[in-house]
């Protein structure tokens, strides 16, 4: 069984057609990725997922659970941080708990666990604007797993990272991926990006946006540094270049 499952979403904005018969699967420790062109629906597709768009067609499912508009059961990283810069980094990771209504002491006491993790310790009582890009994504996404642990919704979270880091940042993250066994749906219009992380690609276009085809990446996680030099990952490029 899947562990999320988007069955036949249709979603317009009044008048204007957004998303038509959109379906997709997650299972279990993968990492999905969602590529396509901006405006196609991405975003919107995410805000259905997450419970802040009730669609006029189609179901969300979690584990089982019909979960179509209710936010709360999905945890969901936009692009930027959105760190609070008042808050130590602490502080911030906890606030998912603390809107859950746990007591400050016994969410810090829960996060504690984990910044070791994440490549975060010794940052604790710092604030975000004494962190990198690099770092402060990291907390971001912290905080994302704080929230809810089964299923991740990534926005094109590295999309404001120089490439060095954000290559750093995806060797980190498949790497903390494996180690608390989160499930990831990831947006991104970065083909590279897609090849490089995902197990499975989906391809978003037109307007409405369709999921036109899904392609399966057969090179093991994690990849090696030079994949992307290979000619394996060049055939899965043209491949996706000739369908965008």
């Amino acid at each position: 069984m899947a562990e999320l499952e988007v069955s036949g979403i249709t979603f317009a904005y009044e008048e204007t057609p957004v998303l038509s018969d959109v379906s997709l699967k997650l299972h279990e420790h993968e990492l999905v990725s969602i590529l396509g062109a901006s405006g196609c629906g991405k975003t919107t597709l995410f805000h259905v997922i997450a419970g802040l768009h009730k669609p006029q067609q189609g179901k969300v499912i979690l584990n089982g659970r019909d979960i179509t508009g209710c936010p709360g059961q999905i945890s969901y990283m936009m692009q930027k941080d959105l760190l609070l810069p008042y808050r130590t980094i602490e502080d911030n990771v906890i606030l998912p708990l603390l809107l859950k209504g746990e007591k400050k002491k016994e969410a810090r006491e829960k996060a504690a666990l984990y910044f070791e993790e994440f490549g975060l310790e010794g940052t604790q009582r710092k604030y975000p604007r004494q962190l990198s890009g690099g770092m402060r994504q990291r907390a971001a996404l912290f905080r994302t797993y704080m929230f809810s642990r089964e299923v991740a919704l990534l926005d094109e979270p590295f999309s404001a990272l120089d490439t060095l880091t954000k290559s750093e940042m995806h060797r980190w993250y498949l790497d903390v991926m494996d180690k608390i066994h989160m499930s990831t749906l990831f947006i991104t219009h970065d083909i590279d990006e897609a090849i490089l992380l995902s197990d499975r690609i989906c391809l978003l276009t037109g307007k409405p946006g369709r999921v036109t085809e899904e392609i399966v990446i057969k090179e093991p996680r994690p990849r090696k540094r030079e994949f992307n030099l290979t000619e394996e990952f060049l055939k899965y490029k043209r491949r996706i270049l000739e369908r965008l």
